[in-house]
């Protein structure tokens, strides 16, 4: 997969990013991403600003529980929980998918550039856009692709739930993977947020 985020730096890099720029970096060797959109491609960073901090709901640290309790590292059995350097290999893959389970409303606040939106509440139903096929008992998902899932971060279950409602229409385990830092995570290292539609 490093391949893949190679090829999207040197892709960033030709389009005129400078690399040799950029002080706060990703990894040692890996100061920025571009991935594609569907608005275009976006590149991925750090935020440069040594007095960047979060705010509002990110900044957040007390929520109630229930609905807001954290989340166990591994959703379900057989699904593998990754961080941001695999989020953005994945982000470059384009054969993978990232997917944005969150409800409108947060999805609308702002994104990780090349997710898709799924909201957990309809990700039965568009099993289709990942791969699977309809059949007579619910879906056909041999021909599933690698899917990643995210919601707000370590108190959320929405990636979660949609992660058990996918492997209860038979969606392969070994397929799917937990971003489960979300975007609270991708915030607070700063990374690139876009917000749909702008």
């Amino acid at each position: 997969m490093r391949n893949f985020i190679l090829a999207a730096l040197l892709v960033g890099l030709a389009s005129g990013a400078q690399a040799a720029d950029v002080e706060v970096m990703i990894a040692p060797d890996l100061p920025l991403v571009e991935v594609p959109t569907p608005d275009g491609p976006v590149t991925i960073m750090r935020a440069q600003d040594p007095e960047s901090r979060l705010e509002g709901d990110w900044a957040k640290t007390a929520r109630a529980c229930p609905p807001f309790c954290i989340q166990p590292m591994t959703p379900a059995p057989g699904v593998t929980t990754v961080g941001e350097l695999e989020l953005l290999d994945m982000l470059a893959d384009p054969e993978a998918r990232v997917v944005d389970a969150r409800v409108a409303q947060w999805y609308a606040d702002g994104t990780i550039p090349g997710s898709i939106h799924i909201p957990y509440t309809q990700v039965v139903d568009r099993l289709g856009e990942l791969g699977c096929a309809p059949d007579f008992d619910g879906w056909d998902c041999s021909g599933a692709r690698k899917v990643a899932l995210f919601c707000n971060g370590l108190w959320c279950g929405q990636s979660p739930t949609a992660i058990r409602a996918m492997l209860a229409e038979g969606y392969p385990a070994d397929r799917i993977f937990y971003y489960r830092g979300g975007m609270q995570a991708w915030r607070l290292l700063g990374l690139t947020v876009v917000v749909p539609g702008r």
